[in-house]
């Protein structure tokens, strides 16, 4: 930085504004603001409070020929749509005379803007919402405190593009953000109606610095503009100007933030719009500030027992019922069916020894079927209370009805139970009338983390006494707790399943061995907010088989940040799977740390945030009681962090099941080969390489290339019909040799960094059906397309996905693909889109490696 920030001088203005009763700056203040962090040229101003009469001599003390006059109020944010602002000449009777009528007419000017509709009654002060006629008026007029003569400094253009707005905000999931783009007072229309990231961006001011913020800010209309890149413009400021400009608001905000508890003050929001140009100098015309006092309210969770929760080796659950399969019951059939070991298992509630009669069903590796299903007789040890437990539990599950959970949470935290906790329970919080319980667990597990308590048992454990209670500081900072309102975990490497979705309705791979299950299910985590997502996605797409699948639920306690945090130095886990509805406080800013520490340490991190609309924000609100934020900034955040951001559904599987498959492979660039034996498929490739979240190129074969292309097309006696293109349309007459052998050319070549396979099924010349009675077309043979695709993507070090666009007759084909470890999609644009979008993730990734990210 080429400048320092007078810390003190901005303490002492907002410490002036803050004991005269304000949380806010006005304009002429914002102005000194600028002048303590380092800027070049607020401009010259005078603050003429209402009823005074400042002399000749004061008026015309700003230099230049005209005056620009702005209310003061704290309630007028948009001055210029109400009269609020006037530019004069700067003469000073006509000064005193435009003062004069501003302080009467704005008021009347903004009450009749506010009821000319709902909307503007609306978006006006909870103080004027109440009011109409003389007694708006009024009001409005009380509020005024002046008005403001300011150095009038004409830009060097008023042309589209010419000004900028510059930003920061504090959020509540992700800290301060800062913001920039095209400023002037159509912002907010600029920000709708153009394309993603054109009009404004933003980006974390805590993983930013200036140059980082720039890089971003290049891609932007305003930056093209600013710098004299399109038609008709000249450059009016430079690239140190603007870094600068970025670098001095990260500076204050990161000073300012909720996360620096030796700051006096959070800085809420700081806005300059717009900038404008003059010479080379950026001229603020207009800004406001709003800050609060510091708070530091930190919870410091010990999320190292998050290991307790996914590798316990003893587990207790409360609300498991002897004589019918309620959700307790179902629980633990799945983790005695999972293979967990009952004598590790304690059930809470009754007494004595019970037993349970459950299903086994086992996996063998190397087999296609499952294997037989039998009957096992467990019995497993109970006790009648918490009390009872003779040692700590790794994992107690609560699957009781909500009304209860207090009081468990109280004996589990009192009693030092166990390491971690799952609450199954829902009624936490998902609707109003729950909400003051889930306050009061909240609360339970906040000080549970800050103190730990000691039941005495010697006394009367019959009373529920406070007294009977000592209390300590604690080194272990209490149990995790994981829910509520979730469907738990299933963990292979712990061996154990806490669903309770019945065998019947669900069944699962059950492998007994841990090596062999360590080798069976991918190395990946799929962390979930909603658990039915996470059922509904690995249902539907089996082949996903994630070693870790956890339901967060409402996150009472552990956050989304939490876990990302536990895996990013896992070394069970090569590939992180995100669904988030809504963060705790600061819990996006931990999550973007958490995927920037996951990436840096070789890990892949997929993302897709729930409630990017109004309506979505609703529905996730009402789901598992998260409290959704802005998407745009999200989206942004956890993107600069590292992680390849889904936009929908389908795509997170896709993206998922790509990182699954793809994570070893070595990609140096976005350089495409597409093949396909049908036309229509090799356009629609060549149409989906572009859009607003990505750009692929189509690889120019080398020439080497092309010759083993038309020798191979010589061979099959295909030349006549086929043109040496990218997309590459084959023919359908091309046989599964040929589809190999070309495929495998194009993985030899430099110029290709992936290749995209389409396979059309229907084609008489290739073996595509499970269907020996027809050896012509059986899939199974030596010499199938399948068995030489997998084959050839095991020996390759490049990404090769493939296309299998046909109906369910053509299911065995893509599936015996998948579990070989082959991506295939459906339809050839959502394989090119996928593709795209994890390999330019994957590139970004790389560079936050390289030491060129955050």
């Amino acid at each position: 930085m080429n400048f320092s920030i007078d810390f003190k001088g901005i303490n002492e203005l907002l410490f002036s504004a803050y004991d005269s009763g304000r949380n806010f700056l006005y304009e002429y203040e914002v102005y000194s603001l600028l002048k303590h962090s380092g800027a070049e040229t607020p401009p010259q101003c005078t603050f003429i409070p209402r009823g005074d009469r400042p002399s000749d001599e004061v008026l015309n003390a700003i230099p230049g020929d005209k005056a620009v006059l702005k209310i003061v109020s704290p309630t007028i944010i948009h001055k210029t749509e109400v009269g609020g602002v006037k530019i004069v000449e700067k003469e000073s009777n006509k000064i005193r005379s435009t003062v004069r009528r501003m302080l009467y007419e704005v008021p009347e000017n903004y009450a009749a803007w506010i009821e000319r509709s709902e909307k503007n009654r609306e978006s006006s002060p909870p103080e004027y919402k109440d009011l109409t006629g003389e007694a708006l008026i009024a009001a409005i007029s009380r509020d005024l405190k002046g008005v403001l003569q300011v150095q009038f400094m004409p830009p060097d253009s008023s042309s589209f593009g010419n000004e900028l707005i510059v930003g920061v905000r504090r959020t509540r999931e992700f800290g301060t953000i800062l913001s920039a783009g095209l400023g002037g007072t159509d912002t907010e229309l600029y920000a709708q109606r153009f394309r993603k990231g054109q009009a404004i961006v933003a980006g974390s001011t805590e993983m930013n610095d200036g140059h980082s913020f720039f890089q971003m800010f290049k891609k932007t209309i305003s930056y093209l503009k600013l710098a004299g890149l399109t038609r008709g413009q000249r450059r009016i400021v430079t690239d140190e100007q603007l870094i600068e400009c970025f670098d001095s608001f990260i500076s204050l905000a990161n000073y300012y933030s909720p996360t620096n508890p030796h700051a006096p003050f959070i800085l809420e929001e700081l806005e300059i719009n717009p900038f404008a140009f003059i010479d080379y100098l950026m001229v603020p015309l207009d800004g406001m500030c709003r800050f609060s006092l510091q708070s530091n309210n930190t919870n410091s969770r010990p999320i190292y027992k998050i290991d307790n929760l996914l590798h316990p080796e003893s587990i207790g659950i409360i609300g498991v019922s002897s004589t019918r399969r309620n959700f307790g019951r179902i629980i633990l059939d799945n983790i005695l069916t999972e293979g967990f070991d009952p004598d590790k298992v304690v059930v809470v509630g009754s007494s004595g020894e019970l037993t349970f009669e459950v299903n086994s069903e086992i996996v063998k590796v190397d087999s296609d079927k499952l294997g037989s299903q039998t009957k096992v007789i467990h019995k497993i040890k109970s006790v009648p209370d918490i009390k009872s437990l003779t040692d700590k539990l790794d994992l107690f599950i609560v699957a009781v009805a909500a009304k209860q959970v207090p009081d468990i949470i109280d004996d589990i935290i009192y009693l030092d139970a166990a390491q971690s906790v799952m609450l199954i329970s829902g009624g936490m919080g998902e609707t109003d009338d729950s909400k003051e319980r889930a306050r009061q667990v909240v609360e339970k597990i906040y000080l549970s983390h800050k103190i730990e308590t000691v039941f005495d048992t010697k006394l009367n454990t019959e009373k529920r006494d406070e007294n009977n209670r000592e209390k300590r500081e604690s080194p272990s900072g209490g149990p995790v707790f994981l829910g509520a309102n979730c469907m738990g975990v299933i963990s292979r490497p712990g061996g154990y399943d806490t669903w309770f979705i019945p065998e019947e309705k669900l069944p699962k791979e059950r492998i007994s061995n841990l090596k062999d299950r360590t080798s069976y299910f991918h190395r990946a985590a799929l962390i979930s907010q909603s658990g039915a997502f996470m059922l509904h996605r690995t249902h539907q797409f089996p082949q996903l088989r994630p070693a870790y699948m956890i339901s967060m639920g409402n996150q009472t306690d552990l956050t989304l940040g939490d876990m990302v945090h536990y895996f990013k130095n896992s070394d069970n886990v090569d590939v992180i799977a995100i669904y988030a509805e809504g963060f705790n406080d600061l819990d996006g800013l931990e999550l973007c740390k958490a995927i920037h520490h996951a990436v840096l340490s070789g890990k892949e991190v997929i993302f897709y945030k729930a409630g990017r609309t109004p309506e979505g924000k609703a529905a996730t609100s009402g789901h598992t009681a998260s409290l959704a934020g802005d998407y745009m900034v999200c989206e942004n955040c956890v993107r600069q962090a590292g992680a390849i951001v889904a936009r929908n559904f389908t795509e997170f599987q896709e993206l998922f099941s790509l990182a699954e498959n793809l994570n070893k492979k070595i990609i140096k660039g976005n350089r495409l080969a597409a093949v396909s034996s049908a036309g229509f498929e090799a356009v629609g490739m060549a149409d989906s390489i572009q859009s607003d979240d990505f750009t692929m190129e189509l690889a120019r074969f080398e020439d080497k290339t092309k010759i083993r292309i038309k020798e191979i097309l010589d061979n099959k006696k295909l030349n006549a019909f086929v043109t040496i293109a990218n997309p590459l349309d084959i023919n359908p007459a091309a046989d599964d040799e040929a589809h190999a052998q070309i495929t495998a050319a194009l993985a030899e070549d430099a110029n290709v960094d992936a290749i995209v396979l389409s396979i059309a099924p229907l084609s008489p010349s290739i073996k595509t059906l499970d269907n020996r009675q027809f050896p012509i077309y059986d899939m199974n043979a030596e010499d199938s397309i399948l068995h030489r695709v997998i084959n050839l993507v095991a020996q390759t070090e490049k990404p090769i996905i493939a296309v299998v666009d046909g109906g369910v007759l053509y299911e065995p084909l893509r599936s015996s693909l998948m579990d070989n470890g082959i991506s295939v999609f459906t339809v050839c644009d959502r394989a090119i889109a996928a593709i795209s979008l994890y390999i330019q993730g994957r590139l970004a990734a790389d560079a936050i490696r390289g030491g060129h990210g955050i």
